[in-house]
């Protein structure tokens, strides 16, 4: 018996790739879209992420080191452009705004990130790629995996389009809609790095306490690897001292402290458990070379009103400069206040922002300020009720 025609025009659209290819299409702009807009959400994080690379292939390419230095120099810049393009290019595949060409410029980044993250699983050179941030943390072969899936996508979607033939925007309407969808997106990023993030998900985000952070939640268990006349053995005890230790590794990591290398100092000593008690108002000065110097009358006039404040706030600074760098730099400013030390990349954690300032009420987080943002003290005591 023969099938009718309209039955056999609509025979296509029953066709078991159509599904599949639409999944794939909708995974691969959504993914895209969701990566960029965490990149954007912290484009200082991604910046910083920006800054291992460049570092690492500087050193592993010494013939075009100068190249990657100068790259470093512009990371801010290139971590809103990257993360805009992720959001653009993952909304034209949705909107299939010009489909074959927006593949395309998907597949290059693609490609640049899928290497990325293979250089950092197969040296371990970068052990997190921040491919979403600090809200999902990916180890280096997880993320290559990752970029393996996404590039799997792509190939069905690509060698599929002809189940995606209707572009939900064209012409005018598309230029428009995809000018608008740019000018949102940098904009998200731009506000951002003017700013603090939207949404923090660092461990010393406000209404985090970082004294409870730094302990672990329980008990900590863990796995020994020891050996033994040639053999190899693990116990869950330390064995006796017949037994050679070979490694260990914990065998409950999520109960373990989510903070391990915050310490602040000073010549006198270890400032940490001061500073994890009372009112403490901490201006954050992260590099003294890259800070900005144009509010430092506003700053000190928030410092000064916080000693004298009656909540019983006391100001002080932290740096990761060199005592030299910092004491030339705290006399340019005119800062009179206490002053200690702590790691860079504890600092850069803490606050994306140097300066930057960071209210604290036994040990607990209660207010983060960008310089571009310098609260009145009546909006600190506020916090501190």
């Amino acid at each position: 018996m023969s099938v009718p025609n309209s039955v056999a025009a609509v025979a296509p659209a029953s066709h078991p790739l159509r599904t599949l290819t639409r999944v794939c299409w909708f995974l691969l702009g959504a993914l895209f879209i969701f990566s960029g807009l965490i990149k954007l959400n912290d484009p200082v994080g991604t910046a910083y992420k920006l800054e291992e690379y460049f570092e690492v292939f500087a050193t592993d390419l010494p013939s075009i080191g100068g190249f990657f230095l100068w790259l470093k120099g512009s990371t801010r810049t290139l971590s809103i452009l990257l993360s805009s393009a992720e959001v653009i290019l993952g909304a034209a595949l949705l909107l299939r705004w010009h489909l074959r060409k927006t593949l395309w410029a998907l597949l290059a980044l693609l490609v640049f990130f899928a290497f990325l993250t293979f250089y950092s699983a197969a040296f371990n050179k970068v052990t997190d790629c921040g491919c979403f941030g600090d809200f999902i943390k990916l180890k280096p072969w997880t993320s290559f995996f990752k970029d393996l899936f996404l590039l799997v996508l792509w190939g069905v979607v690509f060698t599929h389009q002809r189940f995606l033939r209707h572009a939900f925007v064209q012409g005018m309407f598309g230029v428009m809609t995809m000018t608008f969808v740019t000018a949102i997106a940098i904009g998200i990023g731009v506000r951002a790095l003017g700013h603090l993030p939207y949404f923090d998900f660092l461990p010393y985000k406000v209404g985090n306490n970082i004294g409870q952070l730094m302990k672990a939640r329980a008990p900590m268990r863990y796995e020994y690897e020891m050996e033994k006349n040639g053999k190899t053995e693990s116990f869950t005890t330390y064995p006796d001292s017949t037994w050679t230790y070979k490694s260990m590794k914990a065998l409950n990591p999520e109960d373990g402290p989510k903070i391990t290398d915050f310490k602040v100092w000073n010549d006198e000593g270890d400032y940490t458990p001061e500073l994890l008690r009372g009112n403490k108002l901490v201006l954050i000065i992260q590099d003294v070379d890259k800070a900005d110097r144009d509010r430092y009358a506003l700053i000190n006039k928030l410092l000064a009103d916080a000693q004298a404040s009656r909540r019983g706030i006391t100001p002080l600074v932290i740096t990761s400069s060199s005592p030299a760098e910092f004491d030339v730099f705290r006399h340019s400013a005119n800062l009179a206040v206490p002053f200690y030390y702590a790691d860079a990349t504890v600092l850069k954690s803490i606050i994306r922002s140097n300066p930057g300032f960071v209210l604290l009420k036994d040990g607990v987080v209660k207010g983060k300020y960008h310089y571009h943002d310098i609260p009145s003290i009546g909006k600190v005591e506020e916090k501190l009720q």
